[in-house]
């Protein structure tokens, strides 16, 4: 959630009881600065896309002065950052994507491992929610057993959280839920077209990075909204990365973020688009999916049983 999760989403998810982390994304100084501030010396973390902080590493140590809960690190290796972010006292929270990663995370003392399935919105890989995180539940069983098992992708009510505990992890990262909160940093007009949607209506492409400019690391794709923009260039990304067409596309894209114009530029929101219909306070939220999650697990999973 880069540039999305700000200092007050943050703030909000701790006060609520959970974790809030500041989506740092690419890195930005100023940016980073302001929404720390603006986190109000909540408990909260930050979350940082791991190739791009190598090409500007200070910028961890930026983060890490504003003493943060958690550092997560996520889409590139681990190691060169994690004694750093260990020594600050800093949890280290490693978002990966399948079991190489894993065990990368786990070479590199992770406090906590997120396994993203490629349901989720934003950049990731292409295994699922449902069978990646049993797997690494297993694997961490043996390989490091202190470590805590985070599931992301595709969960964004009570049951997504009951599903996830069931499957092995020990709690859920949450992003396109709370990317249509009242605190999370984006456009009305955005969460409006989600509001309206559904899980078919998103699509996995790496149209919204050649537009931009940006170079992610393969095999790392984006699940966005399928809007015009989207369409109009998914399966001719050679074609958008001509030099007489990419300038005049990515002037097209970047003014349309800015006017909030979803049609001709991306939407970063995943397949749980269609649990999502309200945008509310972040924190009401939060005890909604904790309190939905404990009904299930306490009162519909026994009568399961009885079933059987």
């Amino acid at each position: 959630m880069a540039f999305a999760a700000g200092g007050n989403l943050a703030a909000a998810i701790t006060n609520a009881g959970g974790l809030g982390l500041i989506g740092g994304g690419y890195g930005d100084a100023e940016w980073l600065e302001r929404e720390f501030s603006e986190a109000r010396n909540a408990r909260v973390g930050c979350g940082f896309i791991t190739w791009s902080l190598a090409k500007c590493p200070e910028l961890l140590d930026l983060a890490l002065t504003y003493s943060p809960a958690a550092v997560m690190l996520s889409f590139g290796s681990p190691i060169p950052f994690a004694a750093r972010v260990k020594a600050a006292g800093a949890r280290l929270i490693c978002q990966i994507q399948n079991m190489e990663h894993a065990r990368e995370a786990v070479a590199a003392n992770a406090d906590v491992i997120v396994a993203q399935g490629a349901e989720a919105g934003g950049h990731g890989m292409f295994r699922a929610t449902l069978t990646l995180v049993p797997e690494i539940a297993d694997y961490l069983i043996k390989a490091a057993p202190e470590t805590v098992l985070v599931a992301a992708g595709g969960i964004a009510d009570g049951r997504g959280l009951a599903a996830a505990l069931m499957l092995g992890a020990e709690g859920v990262l949450i992003g396109s839920r709370f990317w249509a909160s009242a605190e999370a940093l984006v456009n009305t007009a955005f969460q409006n077209l989600a509001l309206n949607a559904d899980g078919d209506s998103t699509i996995r492409t790496t149209v919204v990075d050649v537009a931009r400019k940006i170079e992610w690391p393969k095999p790392f794709t984006a699940r966005v909204m399928k809007t015009r923009f989207v369409e109009d260039w998914h399966g001719r990304e050679a074609d958008l990365a001509k030099p007489e067409i990419a300038d005049r596309e990515m002037h097209r894209y970047v003014t349309a973020m800015q006017k909030a114009d979803p049609d001709n530029t991306g939407v970063w929101v995943g397949e749980a688009t269609g649990l999502i219909r309200d945008v509310r306070p972040a924190g009401e939220l939060l005890q909604e999916i904790v309190g939905d999650a404990e009904g299930l697990l306490g009162d519909k999973a026994p009568s399961f049983i009885r079933m059987a």
